[in-house]
C-alpha cells in the first residue's frame, strides 16, 4: 500500500510539474539519451514502475552510477529492517539536515500517509526537536541527527537501535542516512528546482 502511493505520488509529480534541474546538470530529454542512458532508463521503470524523475534526472549524466544508486534505493526506500514509517522519519531528518528542498517536498507526504505525526515533521522542519515522539521514533531521531551532526553515534543511541531492530537495523539506518545524503547532495549541487507548488525549507543559521 505504501509503495502504490509513493507511485502514485512519483506519477503525479513527474506528469503534472515539471520539476527541472538547473543548468549545472540540465534534464536530459529522453530522445536525446546515448545507449547507456537509454538502458538505465529501462531498468529504472522496468524497478520502479515510473520514468526517471527527482534526483534521479542530474545523476542521468552518469548512468551507471544512477542505476546502482536506484537499486540502493530499492532496498533501503521500501525493505529496510527499520520499515517503512520509520524510514521516512529519517528521510525527513536527512532533508532537512541538507536543508533539500526537493527531497523534503517528495518526502514529507508520504511520511504523513505512513504515519509520522504532522507535529513532528513541522518540528524538523522547524530545526527544533520533535515532541510527543514514540520510543522507536525518538530513538531514530538521536541516531540520525547524531550521525549528520557529530558524524557519530553514541554508544547510547546505537544500543537503543540495535536492542530494537538488531545490527542489521543499525545497518540499514546508517544506511538510510548515508543513501538520502547522496541524493541530497546530488540535487543541491544540481540546484535541482522545486515544482511552482514547492515550498522552500528556512536556511540555516537564520
Amino acid at each position: 500500500m505504501n509503495f502504490r502511493f509513493s507511485i502514485a505520488l512519483v506519477s503525479l509529480l513527474t506528469t503534472s510539474f515539471f520539476a527541472q534541474a538547473a543548468d549545472r546538470l540540465p534534464t536530459i530529454a529522453p530522445d536525446q539519451y546515448n545507449a547507456d542512458q537509454k538502458q538505465a532508463a529501462v531498468d529504472f521503470e522496468a524497478n520502479r514502475k515510473v520514468p526517471v524523475f527527482g534526483p534521479f534526472e542530474p545523476l542521468m549524466h552518469s548512468p551507471q552510477m544512477m542505476s546502482q544508486a536506484r537499486s540502493m534505493g530499492d532496498y533501503l526506500r521500501y525493505k529496510s529492517a527499520i520499515g517503512n514509517t520509520l524510514s521516512e522519519l529519517a528521510i525527513l531528518i536527512t532533508a532537512r539536515e541538507w536543508t533539500q528542498d526537493y527531497e523534503w517536498y517528495v518526502h514529507q507526504p508520504i511520511a504523513l500517509k505512513n504515519g509520522i505525526k504532522k507535529d513532528i515533521a513541522d518540528a524538523i522542519a522547524d530545526g527544533r526537536r520533535p515532541q510527543g515522539m514514540s520510543d522507536d521514533e525518538e530513538m531514530v531521531y538521536d541516531f540520525c541527527i547524531e550521525l549528520q551532526r557529530n558524524k557519530r553515534v553514541s554508544d547510547a543511541s546505537f544500543s537503543r537501535v540495535e536492542k530494537r531492530f538488531g545490527k542489521k537495523g543499525a545497518v540499514d539506518l546508517t544506511g538510510l542516512v548515508a543513501y538520502y545524503t547522496l541524493l541530497a547532495m546530488e540535487l543541491n549541487v544540481a540546484e535541482y528546482q522545486l515544482p511552482p507548488d514547492g515550498k522552500k525549507l528556512e536556511r540555516f543559521p537564520k
